[in-house]
C-alpha cells in the first residue's frame, strides 16, 4: 500500500523529468546542428513540440509499470468513494424507511 500511496506523483514527476531529458537532447541536437533550429523565432516552441514528441512514446514504454500503480491506486480511490456514497444512501434510505 505504501508503495501505491504516491503512485501518481510519483509517475507524474517521472514524465516531467523524462520530458526535460528529452528537452535538454533536444536543445543539444539543436545546437550542435543536428536537427534544424526552427524558423525564425520559433525555436523555443521547436524544440518544445519535439522533446513532447519524444518524450510521449518513451513515457508509454519507461513508464509503464508506475501508471499501473497510478491506475490501481485511483481505481482503490474510486471503489472507497462508491462505498461511501452506498453507505451514505443506504443509511438515509434506512432512516426514511420507517417514518414513510
Amino acid at each position: 500500500m505504501s508503495s501505491q500511496k504516491y503512485a501518481s506523483l510519483r509517475y507524474t514527476a517521472l514524465r516531467i523529468g523524462l520530458l526535460v531529458a528529452c528537452f535538454a537532447l533536444v536543445w543539444v541536437l539543436c545546437y550542435a546542428h543536428v536537427i534544424p533550429l526552427g524558423v525564425g523565432d520559433s525555436n523555443l516552441v521547436w524544440m518544445v513540440l519535439v522533446a513532447l514528441v519524444l518524450s510521449a512514446p518513451l513515457s508509454w514504454i519507461l513508464l509503464r509499470k508506475q501508471r499501473d500503480a497510478m491506475s490501481e491506486q485511483i481505481v482503490e480511490r474510486v471503489d472507497r468513494a462508491k462505498a461511501r456514497i452506498n453507505a451514505s444512501a443506504g443509511q438515509e434510505d434506512g432512516a426514511q424507511a420507517p417514518g414513510a
